[in-house]
């Protein structure tokens, strides 16, 4: 019983460490006032035009994963060569602005713009971000503290939405920005507390200047080089064409085929995060291998199952399903971050971190029209399809993982 219970409590133990503390929590107060964005943007999208409030946030969800793909490599690139605590700092200013300006908008071109800008700001946080993870934490907490900063980032996604949604009703939906616009501030006094040392420790100035994109193609061949970070890469391109289906074609299961209501989808997702949650918490404990293997392989095949089979299901048994289903993709998901951070040399960690995350997000650019067609062109069988589709995939990046190992062995 003992054991059970440190696998949940062991992540806390990196919150000992005074800088990663201060990142932490500056960020878990960011993580949640996105919340609010997100759910602002939602009831501003229908206040200008309730048919096309759909459109308005899909275009602005392709700019979000459009601006991550472009200026993410760059970011990791900028991460190894001037100051990050300058970086997280910085972005978390320029965001607060961005959000700032959310309540005054009057016309839909302005949403694109301004979000785009705020993902501008966010590509060049993210990778940066994790780039300093692995420098602050020590080796031996480094998975818990990934395992935490993911489980709160789930944990998050499922409660902040709803605070979002009371405190819209409060304040008003325009007015919930500004809190989101406080919590960068908030964020931002924690980092410019850290020391700066720490978080560039080990990673020296180049004696040679290297151009930008000599950078960017130096951090997307380590990313591929390497067998273990590449079979990871793939099997997060299986997490996010399953994963992209729950997001988009979950409503439409329980609303049309089970004819069910909003709090019915509400209840649904809260179980998808909460499966999320406990995975990330317990999966540093579970799987120590040096690949990680069996908790990608795990992951990617839970979730490959569970949404192959729900559309032939009721409601309670989705329930249990899309439970599994975020225990899934946080196992799947989870160690490409710390695979990074162990595997590859510390100065070239930032530009390596930003290919990932580009990368990554190219995947759910391209799950996430996969999902649109699967949802739009065959209900009934969309979530049958992308359970085939991601198990597919599966079993390619496994035929080549295997090919590349006996081809090295």
């Amino acid at each position: 019983m003992n054991e059970k219970l440190s696998a949940f409590t062991e992540p806390f133990v990196a919150l000992k460490n005074r800088v990663f503390a201060g990142l932490y929590f500056g960020e878990s107060i960011s993580l949640l006032g996105d919340a609010f964005t997100w759910v602002g943007l939602a009831l501003l999208s229908y206040q200008f035009d309730k048919e096309r409030s759909a459109v308005i946030l899909a275009t602005a969800l392709t700019l979000r994963v459009a601006a991550f793909i472009v200026f993410s490599p760059f970011a990791g690139v900028l991460a190894d060569r001037v100051s990050r605590k300058t970086i997280l700092y910085t972005t978390h200013f320029a965001r607060m602005a961005i959000v700032a300006c959310l309540p005054f908008v009057n016309h839909e071109w302005q949403i694109y713009v301004l979000v785009f800008l705020l993902n501008f700001f966010n590509a060049f946080f993210t990778p940066t971000y994790r780039s300093v993870i692995p420098q602050v934490v020590d080796h031996e907490h480094y998975r818990q503290a990934v395992g935490l900063l993911t489980a709160t980032f789930q944990i998050l996604g499922v409660l902040g939405p709803g605070l979002a949604g009371i405190l819209a009703v409060w304040f008003g939906a325009r007015q919930i920005f500004f809190i989101d616009a406080v919590s960068f501030v908030i964020a931002a006094i924690l980092i410019l507390m850290l020391p700066a040392s720490k978080m560039q420790k080990n990673v020296k100035q180049k004696q040679k200047p290297l151009t930008a994109w000599h950078d960017v193609i130096k951090g997307i061949k380590l990313l591929f080089k390497n067998p273990i970070i590449r079979f990871a890469l793939f099997i997060e391109f299986v997490s996010a064409i399953a994963g992209a289906q729950i997001l988009v074609n979950t409503v439409g299961h329980i609303k049309s085929s089970l004819h069910l209501d909003d709090r019915h989808y509400g209840w649904v997702m809260a179980a998808f995060g909460i499966g999320a949650s406990i995975a990330a918490f317990a999966a540093g404990s579970l799987d120590k291998t040096k690949t990680r293997r069996l908790s990608l392989i795990v992951g990617a095949l839970v979730l490959a199952i569970t949404i192959s089979i729900t559309n032939f299901v009721g409601y309670p048994v989705m329930l249990i399903l899309w439970l599994c289903a975020g225990l899934g993709q946080s196992l799947a998901e989870m160690p490409s971050e710390t695979l990074i951070g162990e595997n590859i040399a510390d100065n070239e960690q930032g530009k390596v971190y930003g290919s990932h995350f580009a990368f990554s997000h190219l995947w759910w650019a391209i799950a996430y029209p996969i999902a649109g067609y699967t949802g739009s062109h065959f209900p009934g069988k969309d979530f049958l399809l992308g359970g085939v589709i991601s198990g597919t995939v599966l079993l390619i990046a496994l035929f080549f993982n295997n090919s590349a190992a006996k081809a090295h062995g």
